[in-house]
């Protein structure tokens, strides 16, 4: 299966993925808290599809990942020091993130 997930863990900034088809991706934390894909940070649309995005407040310990879990076999769900842990990261979206960086 492409998207199985090996293994995980925080280094230093960085969360480490190393996925079983051997890609391995490395993430900085601050870009993974701020491309959170919760419907809090993100927005979701309302009854005409018109998305509005929230302006996104993210505390002094916003960017400190306490723990991950696999969601699912699918994705990965954070939890941030600032109580943050609504957002579900799919194995694909964390794969087209590390590409931004």
């Amino acid at each position: 299966m492409k998207d199985a997930l090996g293994h995980a863990a925080v280094i230093g900034n960085e969360l480490a993925l190393a996925f079983d088809d051997g890609d391995d991706v490395f993430l900085a934390l601050d870009l993974l808290r701020r491309g959170c894909p919760c419907a809090a940070c993100q927005g979701e649309p309302d009854a005409l599809g018109r998305v509005l995005r929230p302006v996104q407040k993210i505390g002094p310990r916003g960017f400190e990942l306490l723990r991950f879990e696999v969601v699912g076999g699918y994705a990965l769900q954070l939890w941030w020091a600032d109580g943050h842990s609504t957002g579900i990261y799919s194995f694909d979206y964390l794969r087209t993130l590390s590409q931004l960086a």
